[in-house]
């Protein structure tokens, strides 16, 4: 957006808040490629199996039931990524929400005084290209890892009722 024609402040941009969410240390790596992005999961799965593990452990005795104080672990871990995936899903869609509007809603000092202003067509072209091509392939990966991660706590949960 050029600065003559633009009244928005930078850091409300659209543009610039998609290159923020993607510089930032949180939201880059849903961008990564998948191998890396899968590590990444499963090291913070890892993670949150070291928080709702020893819970899990102290909820159920590990001789008596040792089935469900592993299901119980894993549903912590589970619910622990469920949150994160969460927080990315929602920053991405805030983002590509706003780059695919034909206006930008912001606040000129601070105190709630929303302006609007139109993008010029190039701007609005520009910033839908940015979301067709980048961000809504980064946001349909976070979505897929999401339902797979619902599906698969659904049937941990599942093994637990049966059992």
């Amino acid at each position: 957006m050029s600065q003559i024609l633009c009244p928005v402040p930078a850091d409300q941009r659209p543009i610039n808040e998609y290159r923020d969410l993607k510089a930032s240390w949180f939201f880059e790596w849903s961008s990564w490629p998948r191998p890396r992005f899968q590590r990444r999961l499963a090291l913070l799965w890892g993670m949150a199996w070291l928080v709702s593990g020893p819970v899990a452990i102290a909820s159920f005795s590990l001789k008596e039931a040792p089935i469900h104080t592993f299901l119980a672990g894993a549903l912590g871990a589970n619910f622990l990524l469920l949150l994160i995936l969460l927080r990315l899903v929602l920053g991405w869609a805030y983002v590509g929400d706003r780059l695919q509007r034909p206006t930008v809603v912001y606040e000129e000092t601070g105190w709630y005084d929303g302006q609007e202003w139109q993008k010029p067509e190039t701007e609005l072209a520009q910033d839908r290209l940015i979301y067709t091509y980048e961000l809504r392939p980064i946001l349909q990966r976070l979505q897929v890892t999401l339902l797979a991660l619902v599906i698969f706590s659904l049937g941990l949960a599942l093994a637990w009722a049966l059992l």
